[in-house]
């Protein structure tokens, strides 16, 4: 028997603030999550902060370029400007050493270039979405972990 995972939707668009300033990929990330969600694209973290008096994102999707001159600042800063939003650093690997120390600085996630549907989809939809389990899989598990 297959093992049914269903993303929870929240019942309305998720936000998603796109922060990068490689027009490109700044494009094709806002092209791959706005079908989905409702999502605003900004080229600076200043314009992003302006953009949060109208919306207030769930996730952030930030490039690592704004982390090169002073990362945990910047990490900082995007925490206490949109409280609540999960960040997702978009980064040329998931090994990028700038990357990795953006997660001890609080970033929740990596996403590595080169991008593709799936990867950015996948890793937006796991810091957004709870996964549920199916109500015929609650059948396999034994009574003492139904809660």
């Amino acid at each position: 028997m297959p093992i049914d995972l269903v993303p929870s939707p929240s019942g309305e668009d998720d936000i998603i603030f796109v922060i990068e300033g490689d027009e490109v990929i700044r494009s094709a990330l806002h092209f791959i999550l706005d079908d989905k969600n409702e999502t605003h694209s900004f080229a600076t973290l200043d314009l992003a902060y302006s953009g949060a008096n109208v919306v207030t994102p769930d996730l952030v999707l930030l490039g690592i370029g704004f982390l090169q001159d002073d990362g945990e600042d910047a990490v900082a800063a995007v925490t206490r400007r949109l409280p609540g939003a999960k960040i997702l650093i978009v980064a040329n690997s998931v090994n990028d050493p700038l990357a990795l120390k953006a997660l001890r600085w609080g970033a929740h996630d990596v996403l590595g270039k080169p991008i593709s549907f799936d990867s950015v989809r996948g890793r937006a939809d796991g810091l957004l979405r709870r996964q549920n389990v199916s109500a015929s899989m609650l059948g396999l598990l034994p009574p003492s972990a139904a809660w």
